[in-house]
């Protein structure tokens, strides 16, 4: 028969153990869904990022008062919306400087929601500044800014810069419009988007989307500057995974308890 000591010390000992069992379950858990944040963060899209072309666009327009700054990105189907959220904002603003934070976010979102709406993939907030961008965007976009294709070099297979040449080229030569034409902008955009797509590997023969219709612009394509929308909705595969993973770790937690 086993004395009281004898029988402590064996309560002792599997506690330790589930303890060290469940130390170990817990730093797993952390460090899996530590992996899984940081693979899909470096998958959010350029144009939603506080960082992107869109914000950019965006503060410009508050700056100088002008809507038609930020209607390129949109399909003409959804301008009388950015204009009224536009508005309203410019309105607001002015109030106070917590007013003119929360306004001018709240016309963030918007435009970013309807911009995202129209590439078919889902809103999932604005980004803050510093949210990791593939080097291959930020080197296109760079491009665009010196004029020339060096950011791009060694990043670009060179069977491709012929192709990425053109496309490059259209771009610059559709760059400089007048901020009040939408339309012209629009065409811009689309050249854009192109240009981008191509830096980024994805090949889809050349100008396959330079074809679109009125309510479906440059805007509603803009997506695959950084995301097709099968890869918008792939970005979300690893939160799902995870939403798995710690159910399955839930219940197995449940049953290692009550079997001991």
């Amino acid at each position: 028969m086993k004395t009281k000591i004898e029988i402590q010390s064996v309560e002792n000992a599997t506690n330790q153990k589930r303890t060290l069992a469940v130390s170990k379950f817990g730093f797993l858990s952390v460090l899996f869904f530590a992996v899984l944040f940081f693979s899909s963060t470096v998958t959010f899209a350029h144009c939603d990022t506080m960082d992107g072309p869109l914000i950019a666009d965006a503060k410009k327009a508050i700056s100088m008062n002008n809507v038609n700054i930020v209607l390129k990105w949109v399909p003409a189907a959804n301008e009388t919306e950015i204009k009224d959220a536009f508005n309203q904002m410019m309105k607001v603003r002015v109030l106070s400087p917590e007013a003119k934070d929360l306004s001018e976010m709240y016309f963030f979102e918007t435009l970013v929601r309807i911009h995202r709406a129209a590439e078919g993939v889902p809103f999932t907030g604005v980004k803050p500044s510093g949210t990791p961008i593939d080097e291959k965007v930020l080197a296109a976009d760079k491009s665009i800014e010196v004029g020339n294709l060096s950011p791009l070099k060694g990043k670009i297979p060179k069977k491709n810069l012929p192709e990425l040449t053109e496309r490059f080229e259209k771009v610059m030569s559709l760059k400089n419009f007048d901020v009040n034409n939408v339309e012209a902008g629009r065409e811009y955009i689309e050249a854009y988007v192109q240009f981008f797509k191509f830096a980024e590997g994805e090949v889809d023969g050349h100008n396959a989307h330079s074809h679109v219709s009125e309510g479906n612009t440059a805007a509603g394509v803009h997506g695959s500057e950084t995301h097709t929308e099968a890869s918008g909705h792939a970005s979300h595969i690893p939160w799902i995974l995870s939403g798995f993973f710690f159910i399955t770790a839930g219940l197995f937690g449940v049953l290692y308890f009550k079997k001991k």
